[in-house]
């Protein structure tokens, strides 16, 4: 298995268990997570409450989540939603956090897609989840 890891941070971002799609010519990864629900423990061991005297809802008060896959298999945080001045600000902050790390080739396909991945990203962005 692949795991695909932040270049500036060394976190894990996402596996190739998860079907992918690249856009934008490769500069973003577009990814389907699915909700799911964590914490929650449905356990049938076949007996009727009613006929043994037991009430109804007895048992254990677990408190199901409903969360991301993708954000629950990797601890990723989810960050506040931005206007589209903030992401601004935080993306060109990023692009050039990111640029100094790649080097020959990869930062120059970076330098020639990322304006459009960040138009993209911009058109988007009241739907999207960072």
């Amino acid at each position: 298995m692949l795991v695909y890891q932040d270049l500036l941070t060394g976190d894990e971002l996402l596996s190739d268990s998860f079907p992918y799609k690249e856009i934008e010519n490769g500069a973003l990864w577009e990814v389907e997570g699915k909700w799911v629900v964590t914490g929650s423990v449905d356990v049938d061991i076949g007996a009727n409450p009613s006929a043994e005297g037991g009430e109804e809802d007895e048992g254990v008060d677990d408190q199901a989540v409903k969360v991301v896959d993708i954000v629950d298999t990797f601890r990723l945080q989810e960050q506040p939603p931005f206007d589209k001045k903030q992401f601004v600000a935080y993306i060109k902050k990023y692009i050039k956090l990111l640029t100094a790390k790649l080097e020959g080739e990869k930062q120059e396909h970076f330098k020639k897609t990322i304006e459009g991945a960040t138009k993209y990203l911009l058109s988007k962005i009241k739907d999207l989840q960072l």
